[in-house]
């Protein structure tokens, strides 16, 4: 009767280390396709925020290289 909790502590496992491979593999990935990790709770705001920072630095070292 002492081992029985072995039967739920194998598939528990199992299921945990799924879950955290699982996660590992997402943030590799988003790494590798867009060369930096995922920023959490990044909405379209912020993504929008993002394009049009990056189209201001791009204009100005254009204007300052000119």
């Amino acid at each position: 009767m002492a081992w029985v909790w072995l039967e739920a502590a194998l598939p528990m496992g199992i299921i945990a280390g799924m879950l955290c491979i699982m996660g590992n593999a997402q943030y590799y990935i988003h790494k590798a396709a867009h060369g930096r990790p995922k920023h959490i709770g990044n909405d379209v705001w912020d993504v929008a925020m993002e394009r049009r920072d990056k189209k201001l630095v791009e204009k100005a070292s254009a204007v300052a290289h000119s």
